[in-house]
């Protein structure tokens, strides 16, 4: 066991060094916006985030009276990272960061274990946070002046058990066993799956968590609205005004047709944020991406979530026989030009590509220059994911 296994991870955390150089600048602009800015400024900026909110008016009442909300995202770090926990979260916490809130991003290190994520290795699932944070810090997330605070779910409820327990027993007492079953999806689970007990009890937990870290905003995806709900019907059983406001948002599907979501346990289907040039060429190579069609087209979605906010437009290169260089200002131009057959996916391929590999490059060069980070990456490299 390494001195690193030894440590709480909270620890391990603080030992990590990254070079704000390596730091996307496109992402870095984005979060420096002035303070002065109005509620309904702040309102869109904040609700662009989310596919879904739940619900707008408290959503903007909320950013009209409190300067710095609290939004909560849990994670259970159980394998290599892909694009859509890597980049998309990146671009949508430093959204939420630049109009004045403060994020809480919960490193679900029990829920994994919960969920025999690494079969249940909690050594493992702690080493995979620590990778997760390296990336985010790497790819450009602004962690500055404590807009953002990693907080370890072992950690934190065992120093505040007296606080945690009581509230998860109070959520567990108030529902039926049916509405919890409901839940189980957030897991990646479902009502037929053979539970065990510690997973049925991980929906009153996940529930718990949200007043726990005293939430403002939910901000998990779409897959987590029912937990999330659950928090909300909480409010009303104990005459809880003030409920927690849910923005979910989208699922980047996978890269093969009909993939509703990446899977770590399914390289295909994902891009790893440590991926090479050349790993990211061939799978974006190989993914669905039939012509004329915008519908159920994982490269059209990585364009419109991941290109388009993090540069502000998309550039395809091509002969001047194919059309010549064009560069797009808005994922409705792509779409004209896609569905008239004047962009075809011999050309949207490797734009997208070449875009996901800029991107990619400072966390490629990170894990391939500081030694902390190149030792984690290669340690979970040799992890089998479990279900």
């Amino acid at each position: 066991m390494s001195t690193e296994d030894q440590v709480p991870p909270s620890q391990g955390v603080e030992s990590l060094s990254i070079d704000a150089s390596t730091s996307a600048t496109a992402v870095n602009a984005s979060s420096k916006v002035s303070s002065t800015i109005s509620t309904e400024e702040r309102f869109q900026i904040v609700r662009s985030v989310g596919e879904e909110c739940i619900q707008e008016d408290e959503l903007f009442d909320l950013l009209a009276n409190n300067p710095q909300p609290i939004c909560y995202d849990g994670f259970e770090p159980s394998g290599r990272m892909h694009i859509a926990q890597g980049v998309m979260k990146t671009i949508n916490v430093n959204k939420l960061t630049s109009a004045g809130c403060k994020v809480k991003l919960w490193i679900a290190d029990w829920f994994a274990q919960l969920n025999n994520k690494m079969d249940g290795d909690l050594k493992k699932i702690q080493t995979i946070g620590r990778y997760m944070i390296e990336i985010w810090k790497a790819v450009g997330m602004d962690l500055g002046d404590g807009k953002v605070e990693f907080l370890w779910s072992s950690e934190e409820i065992n120093s505040r058990a007296f606080e945690y327990w009581p509230l998860v027993m109070d959520i567990a007492r108030r529902n039926k066993l049916p509405r919890i079953m409901r839940c189980v999806q957030i897991m990646g689970r479902s009502e037929q799956d053979e539970l065990s007990a510690a997973q049925i009890l991980y929906p009153c937990m996940q529930c718990a968590d949200i007043f726990f870290l005293k939430a403002d905003i939910c901000q998990l995806g779409t897959d987590q609205r029912k937990v999330n709900m659950l928090g909300r019907e909480y409010c009303d059983d104990v005459k809880r005004k003030r409920k927690p406001i849910i923005l979910s948002h989208h699922m980047l599907p996978g890269l093969q047709e009909g993939q509703e979501k990446m899977s770590k346990s399914d390289p295909s289907s994902a891009i790893f944020m440590e991926d090479d040039e050349s790993q990211v060429n061939l799978k974006i190579k190989k993914a669905y991406c039939p012509p004329n069609i915008v519908e159920g087209n994982p490269c059209l979605e990585y364009v419109k979530y991941i290109i388009f906010p993090w540069f502000d437009e998309f550039k395809v290169e091509r002969s001047e026989a194919n059309g010549g260089e064009k560069v797009f200002k808005s994922f409705e131009g792509v779409v004209t030009d896609y569905e008239a057959g004047q962009l075809h996916p011999a050309d949207l391929k490797p734009a997208l590509a070449k875009a996901l590999n800029k991107i990619l490059q400072p966390v490629r060069d990170h894990f391939n220059t500081d030694a902390n980070a190149k030792d984690l990456r290669n340690r979970i490299l040799k992890y089998k994911v479990t279900r």
